[in-house]
């Protein structure tokens, strides 16, 4: 087993000095003054302990994930040995899945109920990144092909762990944007505020980790223009952590409740977020609700897949 660092351990430092950064910058530069929306202290403290709770669930559900993944890594005949010329090939690699695990995490309703909990907040600001779910367990299927591949398990949750770090700093409005060629090619705080925003043009864009060129090869990129607002379309006003990891299980427990027959019980855990029934519908076909987003659109396409703009997120 290849022994690599545990990036999240090493980084820990570094994300307690740049939180404490960030306050003293909004003590000298209050968000009125700029209109960021700065820092609230149970919006933080919610941030935190959803945090420090992710990490418990984290270690329970990483006992069944270790042992599918070493199951698929010994069934496979394929090796990739970690050197220093197949590292940058597998956090290539790990990046272009994570993309797509967080662009299924938007637009599938039972996979955004898990992400919903970091796009809960609010504000935008370091703890913000550490807002982080409790329900993980659906992440691991998409990293099935790079073990299938050959790729360690070991070194997979490396590169994943490094994809997490490296998201940390992109959580700020206090770094405008960066020189263009950095901006066309990296995940950065410009292309992240857009992806928190709750506006219509903005939701369910700039899905990728550590590189952004994944949103412009997919046609899920979309720059920063107006001020983003931050949180759900509709915000669930509670801080309280059980709260804020459950609310949308329990809101798609209620509709599959109320739903009449399979397909619509179906259609309430796998489609969109806002996906209607067409009883419920206001023009009688089975639809996502609300605005669309605008903006650049997938090829061949009429807006993003799914959406989280396609209803107002419902409160618990």
């Amino acid at each position: 087993m290849p022994h690599l660092p545990d990036v999240v351990l090493w980084s820990i430092p570094a994300f307690v000095l740049l939180t404490a950064l960030e306050l003293v910058s909004y003590r000298l530069h209050p968000a009125e003054e700029s209109g960021a929306a700065g820092y609230e202290a149970k919006d933080a403290a919610t941030s935190i302990g959803m945090g420090l709770g992710s990490l418990a669930f984290d270690a329970l559900w990483k006992i069944p994930i270790v042992a599918v993944y070493a199951a698929i890594y010994e069934l496979t005949p394929l090796r990739v040995p970690v050197l220093w010329w197949t590292l940058p090939l597998m956090l290539l690699a790990q990046d272009f899945f994570y993309y797509w695990s967080h662009r299924g995490h938007h637009v599938v309703r039972i996979l955004w109920a898990c992400h919903v909990v970091h796009h809960s907040s609010r504000k935008f600001n370091f703890t913000t990144a550490l807002r982080q779910p409790w329900t993980s367990l659906t992440v691991w299927p998409f990293y099935v092909p790079m073990i299938a591949l050959g790729v360690h398990p070991a070194a997979v949750a490396f590169c994943s762990s490094a994809n997490l770090v490296y998201q940390f700093w992109v959580h700020t409005e206090r770094v405008g944007q960066l020189p263009r060629p950095f901006e066309y090619v990296l995940n950065t705080p410009s292309h992240h505020r857009v992806h928190h925003a709750s506006q219509g043009g903005y939701l369910d864009r700039n899905f990728g980790g550590i590189l952004i060129v994944w949103d412009r090869l997919f046609g899920s990129f979309v720059p920063e223009g107006e001020r983003p607002v931050y949180g759900l379309t509709k915000n669930i006003d509670t801080y309280n952590p059980l709260r804020v990891a459950t609310h949308e299980y329990a809101a798609i427990a209620r509709d599959l409740r109320a739903a009449r027959g399979w397909r619509e019980r179906a259609g309430r855990v796998f489609r969109g977020p806002g996906w209607q029934p067409a009883r419920l519908s206001p023009t009688g076909d089975e639809a996502s609700t609300g605005e669309p987003p605008t903006g650049d659109v997938p090829p061949g396409g009429t807006q993003a897949p799914g959406s989280r703009a396609a209803a107002p997120e419902r409160v618990a």
